[in-house]
Order: structure tokens, then C-alpha cells, then sequence
């Protein structure tokens, strides 16, 4: 006799497929289908009194994410599904949190537009991996000039480095390539000046802008901030090699293998 909360468990936590279930247990794969769904798994989230909070998306195809917010302990303290990664679907989490009785010592985020100002009420770190993603996208992984290729070297050194050494050192570059990345030059079709070498000024430019946010760790060290939001791209990376092997859910068991994968990792049972 089958017990569907042991299937469940056997598929979801480990790598057991429909077809291996079905072999095991001598049954179709419809009928382990039908009893899978069968099963309620309703979403469980941690409440600490207080809580430092990393929150990123990560997609699944292209109208399909899931929002996490995790605390630096690694539990889970809300998720949710959404079609688009918005500046109000963030902020919404966040007052989701604080309705929940959870103060939120600082944040970790990326640097999506208007995040930062929607979120002025706390300390907020910006990923500094994200913000080498950034500067990497304009100046691509082989960067060819120069120029770009120093700026790589230092901003790969932002996770691994503290706030005077980097800033010191990315001043020393812009001193010595300031007027290279504002050489501009005139369109002869539209008459109108342009930069030459605009995708490593913006490179440069998006350190600048985000420079506030880029070392909150260090200026309030007893915080206990990261500089990352490394365990989330872990859980992220576990999460869709789980999924890999279950290829062609539709998208309201994927919804349900998700809320079964990160409430397992929040109660500490899941084999990665």
C-alpha cells in the first residue's frame, strides 16, 4: 500500500523521478501523478524576533519567478511567486515581514532601480556579486582595452576587499583614465556629440551611483550584515537542480515542488 505523504517525501526531498516511483512501487506513472497531487503542501515560513533579510528572485521560465526572502541562518522567512521582479513586490515582502511582528535589522539586496530609496527606512547592502555583474555585462568577461581590463582586475577585488582599499584604488584608476572615458566624439549623421567609450563609462558610473550601498557591511560592522547574497544563490542553485530532475511539470506542480523544496530547507530536512 502506498503511503502519498512517503511519496511525496521520497520525490520531492530526494531525486526519486515519476518514472522511478512508478517502477518501485509497480504502479503507472499517472497513478503516482494522481497521488502527488493528491497532497497538500502549504507554505511554512520562519519567525524570528528579529532578523537580518537577503531577498532575490530567481526565474523559471519567462513570466515565472519566485521571491525569497531568507534570514543569514539560512530559514526561510517568506516566499512568493511572481511574473516580474518589481520594486513594489520587494517592498511588499518586506512590510509582509514587519506585519508578522519580525524587525529587520538591514537588508541585502541587489541594485534594482528605486530599491534603494523604497527602502531608506533600513541599512541596506547592496550585493556587491550583483554589482560585479554589472560592471562585467559593459565590459564584458575578456575586456580587450586597457582600461577595461584594470577595471575588471579592481572590481573583482569589491567581495574580497574592505571600503578604503577598494575606493582607493578605483580613484586611482578613474585619475588616471578620467579624460579616456569622456572623450566624446560628433555623430556625422545627427550632428549630436557622443562618448566614444560609453559602456565602460557606465561601467564606472554604476559604481558611482551605487557606491552608498556598496560597503553598509563595513560601516556598521556590528550589524553582522553580509557583503553577499550568497546563501540565496545557493538555495537558488539547489532548488533548480532539484527541479532538473523533474523536466516538463506544469507550472502548478513546479508551484507546488517549490513550496515543498524551501519549506523542507527551512525546517532543515531536505537532502541537497
Amino acid at each position: 500500500r502506498i503511503d502519498n505523504r512517503v511519496l511525496w517525501q521520497e520525490y520531492s526531498e530526494g531525486k526519486q523521478t515519476y518514472s522511478q516511483l512508478a517502477l518501485k512501487y509497480g504502479v503507472s506513472i499517472k497513478t503516482i501523478q494522481r497521488r502527488l497531487d493528491k497532497v497538500v503542501v502549504a507554505q511554512q515560513f520562519y519567525k524570528p524576533k528579529e532578523s537580518i533579510v537577503l531577498m532575490d528572485t530567481t526565474y523559471f521560465g519567462r513570466d515565472f519567478g519566485v521571491m525569497v526572502f531568507k534570514d543569514t541562518e539560512g530559514h526561510h522567512l517568506y516566499w512568493k511567486f511572481v511574473k516580474y521582479e518589481t520594486t513594489s513586490e520587494y517592498v511588499a515582502g518586506v512590510e509582509h515581514l514587519e506585519s508578522q511582528g519580525i524587525k529587520i535589522k538591514g537588508i541585502v539586496c541587489d541594485g534594482r532601480k528605486g530599491l534603494f530609496n523604497a527602502l531608506q527606512g533600513y541599512p541596506v547592502q547592496m550585493c556587491q556579486y550583483h554589482q560585479v555583474a554589472i560592471v562585467t555585462r559593459y565590459i564584458t568577461r575578456k575586456p580587450k582595452v586597457q582600461a577595461s581590463k584594470e577595471l575588471k582586475e579592481i572590481v573583482h577585488l569589491l567581495p574580497h576587499t574592505d571600503k578604503e582599499s577598494f575606493w582607493g584604488a578605483l580613484d586611482g584608476w578613474h585619475s588616471r583614465w578620467k579624460e579616456y572615458i569622456n572623450t566624446r566624439a560628433i555623430n556625422p549623421e545627427t550632428g549630436k556629440s557622443r562618448y566614444v567609450h560609453k559602456r565602460l563609462r557606465s561601467a564606472y558610473k554604476s559604481l558611482e551611483r551605487n557606491k552608498q550601498y556598496l560597503f553598509t557591511w563595513y560601516d556598521n560592522i556590528e550589524l553582522g550584515l553580509p557583503n553577499t547574497n550568497n546563501q540565496l544563490e545557493g538555495t537558488f542553485t539547489a532548488l533548480k537542480n532539484k527541479l532538473r530532475n523533474h523536466n516538463g511539470l506544469s507550472r502548478k506542480r513546479k508551484e507546488k515542488f517549490i513550496n515543498g523544496f524551501l519549506k523542507a530547507l527551512t525546517l532543515g530536512i531536505v537532502n541537497k
